[in-house]
């Protein structure tokens, strides 16, 4: 009991100065873009601070990807400052403030601080609209975890800690900040949030922040597609994607993100499968390579689709029909809980349209598959399936050494292939039928 109490007294919330050099953050590991934003708005007369996932990154020895800026200043206030920013959301404003350099745009954004006054919510305690403005000490308080409520003030190079964010890092524990339950029902994104962060960062999520995640799932159902499809996006591409699926498996919440999903991780091709996608991923990411999101979907659906494709050819459907009806199928039932865009679907549909193309090796068949735009995705496809036992190795190993061979070894390889049909038993073709003879025109 004493301990307790001592333990409830120590992590009361409070304003705790750090200097940033002590825990390896300097200046210089900032994007310069959000070293200008923060510097024009303090110049400007108003708070500015790196908040949130950069400063913990930095902390925790990694780079970060975004850099976040909150403020003193409100979104009309930062707009005025920079000409060319943006403001957008209804929900809660933000304003978007972008750079250009030789890699493109980058946006920064930027967030007035929040109060801590009770926002409008809906029946399930879902927060509708955020846009009363408050302190910094406020602000912290409206944060998730505790890791993200630091700020990091570059010019004093300073680390402002107001719920021990630093100590929980150090302890390697997510903690949310006020009561998990209603932060939760708040906004349902924070359970996804909680187990991607935990698993991206090798944390453990604390039993009192864990413990309502079981019995609020069912609040993910209110949250709209498009918000979810954010989400997952994030989880596939934070670099721990396979361990984010398997930690969304243990809470049960990959039922409301993709339900499609269950079947297919109890299935042990399927989940090797989608195990070995994701590993990929996560490797291509490390190596700073690029990934497509339409192929992180064909390899999560694809097990759906394969199942339905083979029911419907043993229905007596022909291939490619069949195919198009059960992606049709699959993407139908997708898209009542994930709005996946038009580029990202039409991606994954050209991948999945291959697959039975990669068996047609004869004449000009394989020279016009190799000219099609998404033929090398469709190609790691295909290997990938092979890999896992899910298509025949000979055939992807053709089409490797297909690709790289001169003209006239691609030749002997597709007479290879027409030599080996002919030597299997033929399928005895039905004589054409004669057309009858015109019959003679009247009169002549």
């Amino acid at each position: 009991m004493i301990r307790k109490l001592i333990g409830k007294v120590l992590r009361r919330p409070g304003k705790r100065v750090l200097h940033a050099k002590h825990y390896g953050i300097r200046r210089d590991q900032l994007h310069s873009g959000a070293l200008k934003v923060c510097d024009r708005l303090q110049a400007a007369g108003y708070d500015a601070y790196i908040v949130g996932g950069a400063v913990r990154d930095l902390m925790l020895g990694k780079h970060p990807k975004d850099f976040d800026v909150a403020t003193s200043a409100t979104p009309e206030q930062v707009r005025h400052v920079f000409n060319r920013s943006r403001i957008i959301g209804r929900r809660f404003k933000i304003v978007h403030v972008p750079f250009y350099d030789r890699d493109g745009e980058e946006i920064i954004e930027v967030t007035t601080f929040r109060s801590a006054a009770e926002a409008p919510t809906d029946d399930a305690g879902r927060i509708l609209r955020d846009n009363v403005y408050g302190t910094i000490e406020e602000d912290a308080s409206r944060r998730d975890f505790t890791v993200n409520a630091l700020y990091y003030d570059p010019n004093r190079e300073e680390i402002l800690d107001f719920h021990h964010g630093v100590d929980d890092l150090e302890r390697r524990q997510l903690v949310m900040i006020g009561d998990p339950a209603q932060r939760y029902r708040e906004d349902p994104v924070r359970m996804l949030r909680a187990v991607r962060l935990a698993a991206k960062l090798e944390l453990t999520i604390a039993p009192a922040t864990k413990k309502p995640i079981a019995t609020l799932t069912s609040l993910l159902e209110n949250i709209p597609s498009a918000r979810l499809f954010d989400e997952t996006m994030k989880l596939l591409l934070s670099g721990k994607a396979w361990a984010c699926v398997s930690a969304l498996r243990a809470e049960g919440l990959h039922r409301s993100l993709l339900p499609i999903l269950e079947r297919q991780l109890d299935d042990p091709n399927a989940a090797t499968f989608i195990q070995r996608a994701l590993e990929n991923t996560d490797s291509r990411l490390a190596d700073d390579k690029p990934v497509s999101a339409g192929f992180l979907f064909a390899t999560l659906l694809w097990h759906d689709v394969e199942q339905l494709w083979k029911k419907k050819e043993a229905a007596g459907e022909h291939t490619m029909p069949a195919l198009v009806a059960a992606m049709n199928e699959v993407d139908d039932r997708v898209s009542k809980r994930l709005a996946i865009p038009n580029r990202y679907g039409a991606a994954m549909k050209e991948v999945w349209l291959m697959q039975p193309r990669f068996e047609q090796r004869a004449g000009q068949r394989p020279f016009r598959l190799l000219e099609q735009p998404r033929f090398r995705a469709a190609y790691d496809f295909l290997v990938l399936r092979a890999q896992c036992g899910l298509a025949d190795k000979a055939l992807a190993e053709w089409w490797q050494q297909f690709q790289y061979c001169d003209d006239a070894t691609r030749s002997s390889l597709i007479a290879n292939v027409a030599g080996s049909d002919k030597s299997g038993p033929q399928r005895k073709r039905k004589p054409r039928r004669k057309k009858p003879a015109a019959a003679p025109a009247s009169g002549a």
